[in-house]
């Protein structure tokens, strides 16, 4: 796909991608920012059932290619409509494995201008497993992504493949080939899941070692956590990090597993095209966490298609501590009121106030603070009376990469905590933030309220230095570059939360 415009292109200019799979397709438009970040523009999704029929008469209907072809049209046009100049479209197992494949894919190129790259079975899961453990904080495992074609399984080491194999057990091919009845009979889904079982251990796949974690990607896993996410209130409503436990995946396949289809259509959280794949699929995850003895499952909302984007830039995966630095220096960049002089002063203050007042190893409460610290001005640019709550809400809405559920629900408790005494023990954020947490909570809701404070006094340009000290019932901050404060409020709380008098001295060190 050419641009008109004839100008130099940039690193950070938009890119489309587009993943053929065998049960849908979709296009994404992503604009690339700072150490591979990857800004959502734009997308959209077509059911497009490539793989139906496709083991009994090795071709793909002419129905489906049609639709097929129809959905690439729409998707040329809304990355025309992004400023799109590079776009990349991948082909997946239907078109890998249909003898027509061929001939559609000539044709797209003729008459629309789009190549198709066909990715094999192990080109697959090594995008899927870029894009969808990139943004995960997990280090060793092991990752699937289940198609309607085919399931690639892959183990990782240190944010590394070490090895991956494809096997045809794509949630539409196991369904046509297996459950015919609607609703699927007992025989029939213990058939399905002995074929499972036989096929993976045949690929050789090995039980979950104590430090590893299970990551899946594809849309009935998606689908199937939504269907969980939905029976709850749960705080949370991006998918990406979702933890789906073995138990609630049974219970949910057996829910649907009981109804006909055009019931199962009705259940919240289900799209309604998923209906007559999404117990062949849960069935083939349910098998596969059976073999691995897996407790549950991180559910990634990212795959083949971001690893597509990830990998035009790099190859390998950076640390989870990178991934989530960037990942919030991102998010903070869009907002004008954003100072990184400010962000980073605030954090260093924070910081020494912690490691004075908690003197204990890092927690996660600890990073939440410095993480809230380093981001609490994005606020301002909505209103800066209700600031906090405005950065809470921007943390649970974007799709913070490196972060786990807990660990958004930590960084937007301590934030809205600190711009609210009355706000305790992140009610509205259980499960996620338990009872456990309240006084650790608010502890970092003070300092980080103390450090704001003393940030909002503190001339730009002027680092200056910050000693505490502690000394029976009372607590003495110095601060170099601060005119002057009044403690006044604040004191209250910190007196309640750390069971000690606060004094903030402007000036000079504290004499050794």
């Amino acid at each position: 796909m050419k641009s008109r415009a004839k100008r130099r292109s940039s690193p950070h200019d938009p890119i489309a991608v587009v993943d053929i799979g065998s049960n849908s397709g979709r296009v994404m438009v992503f604009r690339p920012e700072a150490g591979g970040h990857l800004h959502v523009l734009a997308g959209s999704r077509a059911a497009l059932r490539l793989a139906r029929d496709l083991d009994r008469t090795g071709r793909i209907p002419p129905e489906a290619l049609e639709r097929a072809f129809e959905a690439l049209r729409d998707f040329r046009a809304i990355a025309l409509g992004s400023g799109v100049r590079r776009f990349e479209a991948a082909g997946t197992s239907a078109l890998r494995d249909a003898a027509n494949g061929p001939p559609f894919i000539r044709r797209v190129k003729r008459e629309l201008g789009i190549t198709i790259r066909i990715l094999s079975g192990l080109e697959e899961a090594r995008f899927g497993f870029l894009g969808a453990v990139g943004g995960l904080p997990v280090d060793h495992g092991v990752f699937f992504d289940l198609g309607g074609g085919s399931l690639q399984v892959g183990r990782f080491r240190n944010r590394h493949l070490v090895g991956a194999v494809s096997v045809p057990l794509g949630s539409l091919r196991v369904s046509d080939a297996f459950l015919k009845s609607d609703p699927p009979t007992p025989r029939e889904m213990k058939r399905l899941r002995a074929h499972v079982r036989d096929t993976l251990r045949e690929a050789g796949l090995k039980s979950l070692s104590a430090d590893e974690q299970l990551v899946g990607t594809g849309g009935s896993l998606r689908n199937l956590a939504k269907v969980d996410q939905r029976a709850s209130a749960y705080p949370i409503a991006r998918l990406h990090g979702y933890e789906l436990t073995a138990r609630r995946l049974h219970e949910i396949n057996g829910e649907l597993a009981s109804e006909k289809q055009k019931r199962r259509a009705r259940v919240p959280g289900l799209n309604a095209d998923r209906r007559d794949s999404v117990v062949g699929g849960g069935l083939v995850i349910e098998t596969l966490m059976d073999l691995l003895h897996a407790s549950g499952v991180v559910v990634a909302g990212q795959g083949v298609r971001e690893g597509l984007a990830l990998s035009m830039a790099r190859d390998t995966l950076e640390p989870v501590a990178s991934v989530r630095h960037r990942s919030l220096d991102a998010l903070a960049a869009r907002f004008v009121g954003w100072s990184r002089e400010r962000g980073e002063r605030r954090q260093e203050l924070a910081g020494v106030l912690y490691e004075a007042l908690e003197p204990w190893p890092a927690s996660e409460l600890q990073d939440a603070l410095l993480q809230a610290a380093r981001i609490l001005d994005i606020g301002r640019t909505v209103d800066f009376f209700d600031r906090h709550e405005h950065v809470a809400d921007l943390v649970l809405a974007t799709d913070l990469a490196g972060f786990s559920h807990r660990q958004v629900a930590l960084l937007a408790a301590t934030v809205r905590q600190a711009g609210d005494e009355d706000e305790r023990h992140g009610r509205s954020l259980a499960p996620l933030v338990t009872r456990d947490d309240a006084e650790p909570l608010e502890r970092a809701a003070v300092l980080l309220a103390l450090a704001d404070e003393i940030t909002e006094r503190t001339p730009p340009g002027v680092r200056g230095s910050l000693d505490c000290r502690v000394r029976g019932g009372e607590v003495a901050v110095r601060v170099s570059a601060l005119p002057s404060w009044g403690v006044r409020g604040l004191g209250a709380r910190f007196e309640a939360a750390f069971g000690r008098r606060l004094k903030v001295v402007p000036g000079a060190r504290t004499r050794r």
